[in-house]
């Protein structure tokens, strides 16, 4: 697709979003299956069902435009994907382990919010309201998910992860 306006620019922010999504709902289990922590496990499994109906959200937007969501792949997600399952396969104990998924949980979560902020601001510009809804619903819903993963790390995570 030649970006050669901000409706086609929205439609790519839109399909790198859909793709990055689709990656989440594949790496989610894999994170929720390695971490110790019982409510750092809760928090993967519950983004994982939040994570899915983000992609109805995502697929409802496509269909009012009249575009198909796929034939994409997002780049940015597949690294920060690659780099957390390094940090699965690494020699690291359990604690740390814990410590580093929430960095990497949030990490996903930040660049989420900045592209779901992009392509909310795109949607205004258009006069598309009703795309702007939805996608604040999904930025709020990723700001609530880094703040949960950051009380985990500030009250219990990060103090198991210490040297003592």
């Amino acid at each position: 697709m030649n970006l050669d306006s901000l409706m086609k620019l929205y439609v790519h922010e839109l399909k790198d979003l859909y793709s990055a999504e689709n990656q989440l709902v594949e790496a989610l289990p894999k994170m929720a299956k390695a971490a110790n922590d019982d409510d750092l496990k809760s928090a993967f499994t519950e983004h994982l069902s939040e994570t899915k109906n983000q992609i109805q959200r995502l697929e409802k937007i496509f269909k009012q435009l009249e575009f198909e969501p796929g034939g994409h792949k997002c780049a940015g997600m597949e690294g920060l994907i690659t780099e957390g399952e390094h940090l699965i396969k690494s020699d690291i104990s359990f604690n740390v382990l814990d410590a580093a998924l929430v960095a990497a949980a949030q990490r996903v979560e930040h660049y989420e919010m900045a592209g779901y902020g992009t392509a909310r601001t795109y949607a205004e510009k258009l006069g598309r309201q009703n795309d702007s809804d939805l996608l604040q619903e999904t930025l709020n819903e990723e700001g609530h998910a880094d703040q949960l993963l950051s009380r985990l790390a500030e009250r219990r995570i990060n103090f198991l992860a210490m040297d003592r």
